[in-house]
């Protein structure tokens, strides 16, 4: 079975990642910095070293990396890049700062861009981390750093991805990418129809 490593999981599992990781042959891993969301893994991006060189075949990492210091992003990309095998690909997704600031430009950083389960989002809880959560103690989900999609795809090129294909859905404020450290780009555009909620640019 193919393994998938989902980094950041917090309490979700492999139905409610992409829909290309759907399907059963997919063994998942979960790893998280926080113990009690009861990861298979307790560890960090920045430190993945319960996880071995080149042993899985996909790495899923949704809203995570703004999580991390902007020093620390390379690092983190590394580590992905470490663990998963050479025709392996990693799935990314994080706020798209570009559309984010848009907001702030027109005055509504305050102001709701739209509602989730956990209510109300405006373009402060994109930029700095959920209000509610942080107020409630829960740290972790402070954000340190923010990608624009041109400087996401070009920092995982530096990182050893050598192809990488990406997409900004600014309706969402989010950013996908997928990328490998030998899969071609017809190949990558491919794994983007089976993974990205949209079509890849």
């Amino acid at each position: 079975m193919p393994t998938l490593l989902h980094v950041g999981c917090g309490q979700k599992r492999k139905d409610r990642t992409t829909p290309g990781f759907q399907d059963a042959s997919w063994q998942e891993v979960r790893l998280d910095i926080d113990p009690d969301v009861n990861p298979d893994i307790v560890g960090t991006m920045t430190d993945m070293s319960g996880v071995a060189d080149a042993s899985v075949d996909a790495l899923y990492s949704s809203h995570n990396i703004e999580h991390l210091y902007a020093y620390e992003v390379e690092i983190a990309l590394k580590e992905f890049a470490r663990v998963v095998r050479p025709e392996g690909f990693v799935v990314i997704t994080c706020p798209d700062i570009q559309s984010i600031a848009a907001l702030v430009a027109q005055g509504k950083l305050v102001e709701p861009a739209y509602t989730s389960p956990a209510g109300p989002i405006s373009p402060i809880d994109m930029l700095f981390g959920l209000r509610s959560a942080l107020a409630r103690g829960n740290h972790y989900m402070a954000h340190r750093c923010g990608f624009t999609l041109k400087v996401l795809m070009g920092t995982m090129k530096v990182c050893g991805f050598t192809n990488v294909v990406g997409m900004a859905r600014p309706s969402a404020y989010e950013l996908w990418v997928v990328g490998s450290k030998t899969l071609e780009e017809p190949a990558l555009r491919v794994l983007a129809t089976e993974h990205f909620p949209g079509r890849p640019s």
